[in-house]
């Protein structure tokens, strides 16, 4: 099961202040700890939402809207992309990170097979071919490229 890892922004993480070095360090021997585990398929931190824009579909037309964005509680920081066996397990990594008084969110991801579960059978087929099989060779060579690094 693939699950995706938020980590909730923070006051100062929307004021662009970088973590402490030595929490980086830590956090860099734990995701050590994830990757040889073969847990941890991506990882990345965010810039501030003052850096982002948010596109709003109304009747069908976008409309962009710059950051920043006012409720700093519901934004992300960061995240994990992780792949484990459970719910469970996902949560037992995710107490061993070095965090103080951070929020962090865990929620599985969908697999594309999910979606095509109502399917015909042979629309099912086509659709693993034509979708399923590509989109998970990219992220194989995404992933193999990644911890090439």
């Amino acid at each position: 099961m693939r699950f995706l890892v938020l980590v909730k922004a923070t006051k100062d993480s929307e004021a662009g202040v970088l973590p402490d070095p030595k929490l980086v360090t830590e956090m860099g021997k734990f995701n050590e700890e994830l990757v040889k585990a073969g847990v941890m398929l991506a990882a990345e931190g965010l810039y501030p939402s003052s850096k982002g824009v948010r596109v709003r579909f109304s009747g069908g037309k976008p409309t962009v809207i710059d950051g920043p964005f006012a409720e700093t509680k519901e934004l992300v920081a960061g995240f994990w992309l992780w792949q484990v066996r459970s719910r469970e397990e996902a949560i037992e990594w995710l107490k061993r990170a070095p965090f103080g008084n951070e929020e962090v969110e865990i929620r599985p991801i969908f697999e594309m097979e999910d979606f095509c579960g109502q399917f015909p059978p042979e629309e099912r087929e086509q659709y693993r071919d034509r979708v399923l099989k590509p989109a998970e060779e990219l992220l194989r060579a995404q992933v193999a490229a990644t911890t090439k690094r």
